[in-house]
């Protein structure tokens, strides 16, 4: 019988760079509104609009589609990408249906003008916007196998070549992302994200994952990790990725939250909107899915990822609220709400990895707060830093890739109340939740160059837009990606 799971990673669609056309592809062009009254051009009696994402078909001419690309700014032209390759793939289930046997590749011409943040930009959108996740046990719909960008100019073949193999790594990590947050929690317990991330990150070269089970948790003093994980049948894991290139310029740390399912614990969640919970692990998810990019791209930088992955579930040996917690290192937490146990595991990551690891920087990722959900939306991830300089790498590696990002501040005057009575710290404090949790976080990075980045909001999606889908976003993979990319050679 079929596996109704579909495989993880995703394989996505191969795109090439050529000055030649594919005999008998059906091909795109893609058209920009004019800035004037001129004119736009005709192709077999359609005649373009250039409005952006708009995908006309060109019945039975060629070419098959013309995409608009609005104002031609990068970000016009990723949205275009997502909305042809949509077309594209409903145009290939129609005909396959009626019988036909469609060509598997679509070809697209490229304006002679294109730049190469342009190819960029429409090559996420091809790659990423035609992203589904189903559990089915019906056969697989035919799928696109493969685009080529044609460009008039011969020249630049190898620099769009170039663009397009990065940019097919950041998808693939978007992507891998996606997979891991999509994956029903029935299937994903921490056990299978373990072993998941040590069959797919493991078999790229440079990359070491190493496992960590509940006895070592126990041993080494992880009681956080240990306390979140105790109500439920599966027990924790500490997932460790390890990427040390000779003559790395600089140590990176990324920890992510890897809460496999999350029902809030004995402080349970309503029953609305918890289905959800399953990719509350996307920080973990995005951890996993950079740190085998990075290593895929052979980045020249040190990258050690930290994943602690748990399922906080209500049982007879639940954690409860009142507990006081003692964490690695033994900073200890009297616990009010056991529905925050992101921030309980996440803090004994971050004090073993700053100790053992001794990284310039640490970056932690989580579906932390749902504050941060109301102040920013879903399209916009909140940030923390310690450090002026990485907080500028964070925004600026996120608008490098597409991702945006507002920094919140660190209220100081909110910092005491932190301070515990029975314990060292308060796990919530009260006051505004997503500042509360990373001053929480903060008193278990001592003085390292530390950002937090909470991605509750942009995590999820259930609509479509750009290149995004209904479903897990895959958020904040590519911006560690290029966050890496940005401390090569102290750039």
């Amino acid at each position: 019988m079929r596996n109704p799971l579909p495989p993880v990673p995703s394989k996505l669609l191969d795109v090439d760079v050529s000055t030649e056309f594919r005999r008998g592809a059906p091909t795109a062009v893609l058209v920009a509104a004019p800035e004037d009254d001129t004119e736009l051009p005709e192709f077999g009696g359609v005649r373009a609009t250039g409005k952006a994402s708009d995908v006309q078909t060109v019945p039975g001419g060629k070419p098959q589609w013309i995409v608009g690309v609005g104002d031609g700014e990068p970000a016009r032209y990723r949205a275009a990408g997502a909305a042809l390759i949509r077309a594209a793939g409903s145009a290939l289930v129609a005909e396959t249906e009626s019988g036909a046997k469609p060509s598997r590749s679509i070809q697209v011409e490229l304006p002679a003008e294109a730049t190469a943040e342009q190819i960029e930009e429409l090559t996420f959108g091809l790659l990423l916007g035609g992203y589904s996740y189903t559990v089915t046990a019906e056969d697989a719909k035919p799928e696109l196998r493969s685009v080529r960008l044609v460009t008039p100019h011969e020249r630049a073949v190898p620099a769009y070549t170039d663009v397009v193999t990065r940019v097919g790594e950041l998808a693939a990590a978007a992507a891998f992302a996606r997979d891991l947050a999509n994956t029903p929690s029935n299937v994903k317990d921490p056990a299978w994200l373990a072993n998941t991330a040590a069959k797919v990150a493991g078999a790229v070269a440079g990359l070491s994952v190493t496992i960590r089970d509940e006895n070592w948790l126990a041993e080494q003093g992880f009681g956080g990790v240990l306390a979140v994980g105790g109500g439920s049948a599966s027990p924790p894991r500490l997932i460790e990725l390890e990427y040390s290139p000779r003559g790395a310029s600089a140590h990176l740390l990324f920890v992510g939250k890897g809460i496999t399912f999350d029902t809030g614990g004995l402080s349970i969640k309503p029953a609305d909107g918890m289905h959800l919970m399953r990719t509350d692990m996307a920080g973990g998810g995005a951890v996993i899915a950079a740190v085998r990019a990075i290593a895929a791209l052979k980045l020249p930088v040190r990258v050690t990822g930290l994943v602690p992955a748990a399922e906080n579930h209500v049982s007879g040996s639940a954690y409860r609220p009142g507990d006081i917690v003692r964490h690695y290192g033994g900073k200890t937490s009297e616990v009010s709400n056991t529905d925050a146990e992101g921030r309980m595991v996440l803090a004994d990551a971050l004090v073993y990895g700053l100790k053992r690891f001794k990284p310039d920087a640490v970056v932690d990722v989580a579906t932390l707060t749902g504050a941060m959900k109301i102040s920013l939306g879903v399209r916009t991830g909140g940030f923390f830093a310690t450090d002026d300089a990485l907080a500028e790498r964070v925004r600026k590696a996120g608008e490098r890739v597409g991702e945006a990002w507002w920094r919140m501040p660190l209220l100081e005057d909110m910092a005491a109340d932190v301070h515990g009575e029975l314990g060292d710290v308060r796990q919530t404090p009260g006051g505004p939740g997503g500042i509360a949790a990373a001053l929480f976080l903060r008193e278990f990075v001592a003085e390292a160059k530390w950002a937090h980045l909470d991605i509750a909001g942009p995590a999820r999606a259930d609509k479509t837009y750009a290149d995004v889908v209904p479903g897990a976003t895959g958020f904040a993979a590519r911006t560690l990606v290029a966050l890496a990319e940005s401390f090569v050679a102290g750039s």
